[in-house]
């Protein structure tokens, strides 16, 4: 188990060491998780592998039935999809760390410590971003292994890559939320589902937002998955998908999803006994 070690702080300080304090607290928090990882490797092998499996089964079976506009590979278009459904995995994480953590006690081991309460959700989420970037290294070797190219240039793929893990670093604060409301973490897995499928699936991930039912276009379209992978589509792909409009709109998807669950994420952590 790892030891977290909180330096001693005065009761009242100025608002600069305070924020200096949080910092140091999240730092801290961020590492703990950071090693855990390190101890179970194969968290990381199963959370790529689910993706892999898409890429494999979209790639392979359904891709040659899917017409897709601009005239690009079938694969150019699915994986920038892919790649947002493999980072929102990996925000799931989120939730089923901090079940966890709630039920070893761990989490009111954190409360009893003089530390910032928003540094054990901020080094959580942290430690997920983190991860999520070795999930989309991973998943950028197997996109190119079944034929993917970029389009753009190294630095818009790039991007288009933190673009990706910044959104799901939004959503981790959600998916945190979740967790602390969870009895165990099989339960916070499985609430986190009803929220992680119908955003993936009903969106333009795998077809064009003309495949879809007209009435479920209107929600396909405006709903952040489908933004955020127009956004990193537009970035990794270009030409008929270069749109700075939908690099904006992705952007104000992110910071509005960190302006209502961050804060949702802190006030469901301190309502946690």
């Amino acid at each position: 188990m790892t030891t977290i070690t909180v330096a001693t702080r005065p009761t009242e300080a100025p608002a600069g060491h305070r924020l200096r304090f949080m910092f140091a607290d999240m730092i801290t928090v961020t590492w703990r998780n950071l090693l855990a990882l390190t101890r179970i490797p194969e968290a990381l092998f199963f959370t790529t592998l689910q993706p892999i499996m898409f890429v494999l089964l979209f790639r392979y079976v359904f891709g040659g039935a899917i017409p897709i506009p601009g005239g690009i590979p079938y694969v150019d278009y699915m994986m920038p999809g892919i790649f947002v459904q493999a980072v929102m995995f990996g925000a799931v994480g989120t939730s089923v760390g901090l079940a966890e953590d709630l039920q070893k006690g761990l989490i009111e081991r954190f409360r009893a410590l003089p530390m910032a309460r928003s540094a054990v959700l901020a080094g959580r989420t942290t430690a997920d971003a983190v991860r999520n970037v070795f999930v989309v290294l991973i998943m950028t070797g197997v996109a190119f292994a079944v034929g993917f190219r970029i389009n753009t240039t190294v630095v818009d793929y790039v991007l288009g890559a933190a673009l990706l893990v910044a959104f799901a670093y939004s959503m981790s604060w959600g998916f945190a939320a979740i967790g602390l409301a969870a009895p165990n973490s099989e339960t916070a897995q499985v609430m986190a589902f009803p929220i992680l499928i119908p955003l993936t699936f009903a969106s333009t991930a795998f077809v064009p937002i003309q495949a879809l039912p007209g009435w479920l276009q209107v929600f396909a379209r405006h709903q952040p998955v489908s933004v955020v992978i127009n956004g990193a589509r537009s970035l990794m792909v270009g030409g008929y998908y270069h749109s700075t409009s939908s690099l904006w709109y992705a952007l104000l998807w992110i910071a509005a999803l960190l302006i209502v669950l961050v804060p949702l994420g802190v006030w469901r952590y301190r309502k946690t006994s």
